[in-house]
């Protein structure tokens, strides 16, 4: 018999970080430049009864270490929203962070225009609004560039670009996704028939108020932002805040209450 659940027939796009057979609600999360569906595992003690969470993987990576990277922006999204459109059993919400912010609302884009489908919430994390993500041309720069990048923002064990083995394999992807970056010169306009809720750091050098105001452009619903202490990866130290402020938002209880049978899951 085929599955019941379409995240079986979609293994090497995401990855099911906590599977449920019948979900009330499905929540996609779409990592970071150079960073990998992993990178969300943490997040599966904090996901309530009845939601299936999943991370993006991005090709280069991971199980998909062997997948070419994307060329662009519009073939990462176009891939991506074609593998989401067939979760059409439980409603649909977003998650990203820095780069992965971006890509979220390229396919969310898609997925309304292309296949009718329209998400619950699009949470958007330490990332300026579409149309004023920074161009930083590192997209060809050498090792050096990128990793000292990468060190100012934080988040990252930089012990693993001492080993030259680690290095290898972890620079391609970090490159890729910065030449994605700069060759996203004409990102949607569009705005989302559902909310928009955006989350950033304080101290994130690249991420200030009015950037993340920006992006109340990409809804015609409601909007709304938060900042937590810390920069750009915020979400490392905050994650049990993160994740009330994020079900309280949205009226979904933190995991590890009872449910109430009328209440539809809604995560963003």
């Amino acid at each position: 018999m085929p599955p019941t659940n379409p995240v079986a027939t979609s293994e090497r796009q995401f990855h099911a970080i906590n599977p449920c057979p019948r979900p009330n609600l499905r929540l996609v999360c779409f990592p970071h430049s150079g960073g990998s569906a992993g990178y969300f595992r943490t997040w599966k003690s904090a996901v309530p009864e009845g939601v299936e969470l999943l991370a993006v993987r991005y090709p280069g990576r991971e199980e998909r270490l062997c997948d070419p990277f994307a060329e662009d922006m519009r073939e990462l999204a176009d891939s991506i929203a074609h593998a989401c459109a067939r979760f059409d059993d439980a409603p649909l919400a977003f998650f990203g962070h820095s780069l992965g912010s971006l890509v979220a609302y390229e396919v969310a884009v898609r997925l309304s225009a292309r296949y009718g489908i329209t998400l619950r919430t699009l949470f958007a994390s330490s990332c300026a609004a579409p149309w004023l993500a920074p161009r930083l041309g590192l997209g060809d720069a050498d090792d050096e560039a990128l990793i000292e990048r990468v060190g100012r923002l934080g988040g990252t064990d930089m012990s693993v670009f001492d080993n030259l083995e680690l290095r290898e394999l972890i620079m391609p992807a970090i490159r890729a996704d910065y030449r994605l970056l700069d060759r996203y010169t004409e990102p949607a306009t569009t705005a989302l028939d559902c909310p928009v809720h955006v989350y950033h750091g304080t101290d994130d050098p690249g991420v200030g108020a009015e950037t993340v105001a920006a992006w109340s452009r990409a809804t015609a619903r409601a909007f709304s932002t938060r900042a937590f202490s810390g920069g750009h990866f915020y979400l490392a130290e905050h994650l049990p805040e993160l994740a009330r402020d994020l079900f309280a938002r949205l009226e979904t209880p933190p995991a590890g209450r009872p449910s109430r049978s009328n209440l539809l899951f809604v995560l963003g």
